[in-house]
């Protein structure tokens, strides 16, 4: 049976850029499960399973319906627990849910700030009126006054990324030997950044970005099929 997955896009179908979403796009490929994508817009979201959330991804599975990203994968590793494991057991879990934590609050801001204006650049006119004028509400200010600070904090956001950095420096992902969800979580909010806007976040010789790379080629290279923006 195949698992239908609401994916958050712009006015092109075939990018879709959400960093959640991706987490889930990447551990239903880890899972080896039949997907199909529903393309989802921002102002479709509320209508989305009959408004079962507020936010994407949102999954399907049968008669079973699930939001959140890390709600579906703890689903997806109970469901499906003769596929590769998605967190490796509890600590697993406890491991990812730091990540998620680590993530949100020193990822998701800086990527965010960097790709506010592309986002909006993505939508079609009722999703880019609704992008502007919610955004503006949370950060108090024009969009664009948002994005001319990016270049003024990139150096400060590579600093922070040290902690990865350094895990990186013993093994080739956060996993392990071998990529878990706590690799997705973090892949999800760099391919936000690679999808939506052109800036270049990582330097070509960070270790970073070499694990990010073998993250794009996971799962017959799912990441590497939506371009990165230019």
């Amino acid at each position: 049976m195949t698992i239908l997955l609401y994916d958050l896009v712009g006015h092109d179908v075939g990018r879709p850029f959400s960093p959640h979403c991706w987490k889930t796009t990447m551990a239903l490929a880890h899972k080896g499960l039949a997907v199909t994508k529903v393309p989802t817009r921002f102002l479709e979201v509320p209508k989305v399973e009959g408004g079962a959330s507020k936010t994407v991804p949102v999954i399907r599975d049968g008669e079973r319906v699930v939001a959140d990203s890390f709600a579906i994968a703890l689903y997806l590793d109970e469901a499906y627990p003769d596929r590769p494991t998605l967190f490796a057991g509890d600590g697993g879990k406890a491991l990812a849910r730091f990540i998620e934590r680590w993530s949100q609050l020193t990822i998701h801001p800086y990527v965010a700030t960097v790709a506010l204006t592309d986002l909006h650049d993505m939508q079609d006119e009722p999703n880019a009126a609704y992008f502007r004028a919610s955004r503006e509400q949370r950060y108090g200010k024009r969009l664009e006054e948002v994005v001319a600070k990016r270049d003024a904090g990139l150096a400060a956001f590579r600093a922070a990324l040290e902690p990865l950095r350094s895990t990186l420096a013993y093994q080739p992902f956060i996993g392990g030997e071998a990529p878990l969800f706590a690799d997705y979580i973090v892949f999800g909010a760099l391919q936000w950044g690679r999808v939506a806007s052109p800036f270049q976040l990582l330097d070509d010789s960070d270790s970073i970005t070499s694990w990010f790379e073998r993250c794009l080629d996971l799962h017959g290279g799912i990441g590497r099929q939506v371009a990165a923006a230019a």
